[in-house]
Parts: structure tokens; sequence; C-alpha cells
């Protein structure tokens, strides 16, 4: 079929443009036909030539990691390719016929002619370009705003996971302590003490609970203590003293407050009172550790509506950076167990108070002592040391796993970038680490090799 201006006329862009110019756009140009499933052009092919649809419809799409994205339609009366005063060099995806094409094609050598002796053709088709640089802006644009979207959706179900995981596994371990409660309770009931002397009990035990201390003991010292109790209940009737050693050290009941226990209570029902004073104790860190959790995943909805403005953003507050570092080490503990790990503390005392953002911050030690669990094999040492450096808090959390590879060093901040495999890891924490220490105008450095990583985290103090 022979085309003519009429034809050309109902392009929507060329209603205006002379017949006598549409007459040189035909005289020049040629008509090529393309069968369904053949390719107008292809990734990298120059793009040198004006293409307008006169019949058919070709699919625009663009390959990313080794599959294809729908990107759009050229439909009949529509207009591709090279259009004039247009930068463009080369496709950067893929035109393929969906049914049986039939374009018209007009070279670029023609198009100094066109711009010369055409001005209305010409006038049509930059408008064209000017409105499909829109398109692409505005497409662009939503593109960006869905990325970003993408990356708060990745990070926040990345930050939320452990202390759900936390929070469910408290939950369990909650419901089967107090399933023992009724037989221990059989046992305390058999208690014959004066109501003075279980004043006297509460007073320790409910102190201990109010005023829990700052518990900084590194491990050989806990391990000593551990072994010193153990030995000390044994002696005094307690027949599983190596299973209540664990909480009462939690609670820095030692030694000298066993004595003051067993002195009101006697030789007779001192392993009871002391097995049921345990049995409270570790109730109440459960459900510490339940709230823990849940005033993580409070505070991670808190940053997210301020980060997304939905609410007034919070301020920095001066903090102790042990307080955050220890509930993170509490929600993370069952991961510590599950491998065997060590943990040493080597905590500055007196460390100065930095003003931070707490949750932000919490997200940053959350994510350190997680990587580094995770790198570490079954029997591992996780060391946290903390000091003042000048004008700065340094926080060095160090493992002894298999290290980071050097030629990941310097993509472990990006965003999506992750080692683990398929399912482990969204490659979010680091990149959140970094955008949150950035916040603090702080600094993060990391260093590795096979056996020992240390991630150096420094944050100003004022």
């Amino acid at each position: 079929m022979k085309f003519t201006t009429k034809h050309l006329q109902q392009i929507p862009d060329f209603i205006h443009v002379p017949h006598k110019q549409l007459q040189w756009l035909i005289d020049k140009s040629q008509t090529e036909i393309f069968k369904a499933g053949e390719y107008v052009f292809k990734k990298g092919d120059p793009i040198d030539t004006l293409l307008i649809m006169l019949k058919g419809k070709v699919e625009i799409k663009i390959e990313q990691n080794g599959n294809y994205k729908f990107v759009g339609f050229i439909e009949e009366h529509g207009i591709g390719g090279l259009l004039p005063f247009s930068r463009a060099s080369s496709a950067l995806g893929y035109g393929e016929a969906i049914e049986e094409t039939e374009i018209l094609v007009l070279k670029k050598s023609f198009f100094k002619e066109m711009i010369s002796d055409h001005y209305e053709l010409t006038e049509s088709l930059v408008h064209n370009m000017t409105s499909r640089v829109r398109e692409f802006t505005k497409n662009n644009v939503q593109s960006e705003k869905m990325m970003a979207l993408g990356k708060l959706s990745a990070g926040l179900a990345h930050e939320l996971n452990n202390p759900a995981s936390a929070m469910l596994r408290s939950a369990k371990e909650l419901k089967k302590h107090l399933s023992h409660v009724p037989e221990k309770f059989k046992r305390i009931t058999s208690i014959k003490i004066s109501e003075k002397e279980v004043d006297a009990l509460n007073t320790i035990l409910f102190n201990k609970i109010s005023n829990r201390p700052e518990n900084n003991m590194k491990l050989i010292e806990r391990n000593e203590k551990e072994d010193q109790l153990e030995e000390w209940l044994e002696d005094h009737g307690v027949e599983n003293a190596f299973e209540l050693t664990e909480t009462l050290l939690d609670f820095c009941m030692e030694i000298p407050a066993m004595k003051e226990i067993h002195q009101i209570t006697g030789d007779h029902n001192f392993p009871n009172a002391i097995e049921w004073i345990e049995n409270v104790l570790t109730t109440e860190k459960m459900v510490d550790e339940i709230e823990e959790a849940s005033d993580r995943i409070s505070n991670l909805v808190q940053s997210v509506k301020s980060y997304t403005h939905m609410d007034q953003a919070p301020e920095k507050i001066a903090t102790n950076i042990h307080t955050g570092i220890k509930s993170t080490l509490t929600m993370l503990n069952h991961k510590l167990k599950k491998k065997n790990i060590q943990l040493e503390k080597d905590f500055q005392k007196d460390l100065p108070h930095p003003k931070i953002f707490v949750s932000d911050i919490n997200q940053v030690w959350t994510n350190l002592i997680d990587n580094a669990i995770d790198a570490m094999e079954h029997s591992g040492t996780l060391h946290i040391k903390t000091n003042q450096d000048n004008r700065f808090i340094k926080i060095d959390i160090t493992d002894n796993g298999k290290g980071i590879p050097e030629e990941h060093l310097s993509k472990i901040f990006d965003p999506f970038f992750t080692t683990k495999s398929i399912g482990q890891g969204t490659g979010m924490g680091l990149e959140v680490v970094q955008r949150i220490i950035n916040q603090h105008n702080g600094d993060i450095k990391v260093s590795s090799q096979q056996g020992t990583t240390t991630f150096t985290v420094c944050l100003p103090i004022q």
C-alpha cells in the first residue's frame, strides 16, 4: 500500500504541517516492514533514523540482570527513533514488533535540509521530543520514588526481623517456663517461715529487680563468679545449682546476697527459696526481653514516620552508649547461645554520653552485632570495646569469623550488596548503618582479614 500525505495528516503531530512538507518527508523516506517477532532495533544499535509508525505495534523493553523489563509500546501513528536536535546516540533497549509493522524511516543525513527548509515539520518533531523528555522525566521520578520506597521497605523488613524474632522466641520460652511454675509453687508453699522473714526476702528480691545494677563483668570474671556461686549453692543443699547461676548473676545476686538469704531462711528452706527467687528473676528477664523487642519495633515505626515526615522528627538525646549495646546483646542473646559464642566486653567506665537518636543508633548495634554473629562459626568470640578518643566515642566490634574478601570491602556499604545467600540477607543493613552514622556526623570504618574483622564506629560527643 502506498502512503500519501493524507495518511500522515492523521498523525496528531502532523495535523498542522503543510502538505508540501509532508510530501517531502515521504519522498526522502523509505518504508520498512517487520514481521511479528522481528527486532526494529536492539540494544547498542546507533540511533540515526527517524521512525514513524504507519501501522502495527512495537514493544520496547530493557534488559536488567538477564531479564527483560517492559517499558512501553510504539503504536500506530507513533513517532520514535532520532528527532531533530536530539543527542541520543545508541539504543538502550530493544524494540520488537509484536504484529506485522510498517514504519516510515528518514535517515539522519536529511535532518539538516529539514531543519533549514521545513520549519513546521521540524517544529512538530521538536514538540514531540519535548513531550517525550517530559514523559521520561515523569517516569524517572516515579521510578526513583519506587526505588526509595523499595529501599525503605527492604530496610524496615531487615530491621524488624531481629526484634520480631526475639519477641517470638522470648514469648515461647516464657510460656514453657511458666508451665513449670505449679511444681515450683508446691515446693515454695512447703517453706515454713514467718511473715517478717517473707518481707525480708521480698525486699532483697524486688530491690534487685527495681534497681538492677549495671553488669559489666568480663568473660573470665563472670566464669569465675559462676563457678564460685555454683560451688557455694551446692555446699548449701541446692541440687541444680548450675541451672540457677546465670540468671542470679544477671541480676548481680552473688555470694553476699546468697548469705543474706540463707540467714533468713535457714538450711532447710534455703534450696526451695533460692529456686523460687531464680524463677521470679527468670520471668522478669523474659518479660524485659519482650518489652525491649517491642520497644525496638515501636521505635522503628517511629523512625519511619519521622523519615517520611508523617510526624515531628525526634531530637538527639545525651545517652549512655552501653545501654543500647547491652539491650542489643540481650535481644540477640539466643543467637550467641545457639553458636556458643563467647562475649568479651571491654567498656570504658564513666564514658561521656554523646547526643544521639537513640533508636537509630540501636539499629547500628543490631546490624553490626548480628552480622558479626553470622560471620562466625560455632564457638567464636565477639569482642566489643568502647573508649573515648579526644572528642569522639569510639566503639570497636570485632569477630573472629571468616573475614570479608578484599574485593568486597569497597562495596559492603552499597545498597542491596550482600555476600549472604538468597533469603539470608537483603543487603540493606550496612547501608542503613552508614546512613545513620553520617546523620550523626560520625564515621564508620572496617578492617578485615581471615580470622579478624573489626567495625569501628566513631560518634562525636557534642
